[in-house]
C-alpha cells in the first residue's frame, strides 16, 4: 500500500478573479505563497519519501516549499497537470457562456466526451482527462509502493481521484470541496484509491486573519 498526500496548488491571481487557467502557466499570487508556506509547517513532522509535482509553476512552487526544509528534490511529472480546456482558457468563467454557448453547454451538462474548441492548445474530453490524472496517480503509487508521498498538482486531477476512490463516476455533480493547499489523503493497494482524510485546511485558518491585521 502506498500512501499519498494529494495536494492542490496554492492560490493564483486567476483562481482569486475566477479565471480558468487549465494549461496556463500561472504563478502563486502573495496569498498562495502564505498558503504553501502554512501547508510546509503542518506537514514538517511527516515523514515523506518523495514530492512529486506537476510541471505547471503553481504546483512546482507549492511543492518546492514543502521540498526546501526538508532538502529533498521535487520531481516533475507533466501527467499531473490540470485539464486542457482549448479556448475556454484564459476567460473568465463568467465570459465562457456568452463566448462558446453550445460548448458552455455541455460543460455545465457534464458531457463527459466534449471536446471544446481548440485555443493555444487542444481541449481534452473529460473522460480523456480522468483517464489521464487516475493513471498519473496509480502509477505514482506502483513506483514508490509501501512509501508516503507528497502528490502536488490541481483541482481537477483531486477530483478525478475522488470520483474515482468513490465510485461516484464522472457525471454527477461535485458534493466536495477541492481547497488551495488543503491536505487530501488517500492510499493505494495496487490500483485501488481509497480517501483516508479529506479537505484539511486546518493549517491555513489563520491566513484571512493575519492579512486583516496587516
Amino acid at each position: 500500500m502506498t500512501e499519498i498526500l494529494l495536494i492542490r496548488h496554492g492560490e493564483t491571481d486567476w483562481n482569486a478573479e475566477k479565471r480558468l487557467q487549465g494549461h496556463l502557466d500561472i504563478a502563486l499570487n502573495a496569498q498562495g505563497e502564505r498558503q504553501a508556506a502554512a501547508l510546509a509547517q503542518a506537514l514538517s513532522n511527516e515523514r515523506v519519501d518523495a514530492i512529486i509535482a506537476s510541471d505547471l509553476q503553481r504546483a512546482m512552487q507549492t511543492a518546492q516549499a514543502i521540498a526546501d526544509p526538508r532538502g529533498m528534490t521535487v520531481q516533475i511529472e507533466p501527467a499531473l497537470r490540470e485539464r486542457c480546456y482549448g479556448a475556454f482558457e484564459g476567460l473568465l468563467y463568467s465570459d465562457i457562456g456568452e463566448r462558446y454557448p453550445d460548448a458552455h453547454a455541455a460543460w455545465r451538462a457534464r458531457d463527459i466526451d466534449a471536446r471544446y474548441p481548440t485555443g493555444l492548445n487542444r481541449a481534452e474530453t473529460l473522460r480523456e482527462f480522468s483517464q489521464r490524472a487516475v493513471d498519473a496517480v496509480t502509477s505514482l503509487a506502483a513506483a514508490y509502493r509501501h512509501k508516503k508521498i507528497v502528490v502536488v498538482t490541481h483541482g481537477g486531477v483531486l477530483e478525478c481521484i475522488h470520483r474515482a476512490a468513490t465510485g461516484a463516476g464522472l457525471l454527477p455533480p461535485r458534493d466536495f470541496d477541492i481547497f488551495n493547499a488543503g491536505i487530501n489523503r488517500i492510499t493505494c493497494n495496487d490500483t485501488a484509491l481509497q480517501i483516508s482524510g479529506w479537505g484539511d485546511i486546518a493549517h491555513l485558518a489563520n491566513l484571512t486573519l493575519d492579512e486583516v491585521d496587516r
